[in-house]
């Protein structure tokens, strides 16, 4: 079982920028699909953006055009690179994986397991 590390959340002001990394415990290179989601103050988990290992990216409306992710297959590490960010983008930041792009905006991730996330708090 891959085990997932978050880090580089933070506190920022509106309009700042975050960069998100998730270090996994072991190879993701077989991993069809590696992304990130994030839980707000009261919400449910949601996706927020996807990568397969051929580097095609999804992303959720609300994120479009601001956040960016990457993956370093060698490095085992998932990147997200937040920018423009506003309130509403507060949240715990988790990434996770999935065997296809739709299990992963499903959220049926290929086990149980979630890391700590990292927080993210956009506020003035």
């Amino acid at each position: 079982q891959v085990q997932y590390v978050e880090s580089g959340g933070g506190l920022v002001q509106p309009g700042g920028s975050l960069r998100l990394s998730c270090a996994a415990s072991g190879s993701i290179s077989r991993i069809y699909a590696m992304g990130w989601y994030r839980q707000g103050p009261g919400k449910q988990r949601e996706p927020v953006a996807s990568i397969t290992n051929g580097g095609n990216t999804n992303y959720v409306d609300s994120v479009k055009g601001r956040f960016t992710i990457s993956r370093d297959n060698a490095k085992n590490t998932v990147y997200l690179q937040m920018n423009s960010l506003k309130p509403e983008d507060t949240a715990v930041y988790y990434c996770n994986a999935a065997d296809s792009v739709r299990d992963f905006f499903l959220r049926r991730t290929r086990d149980g397991y979630w890391g700590q996330g990292t927080q993210v708090t956009v506020s003035s």
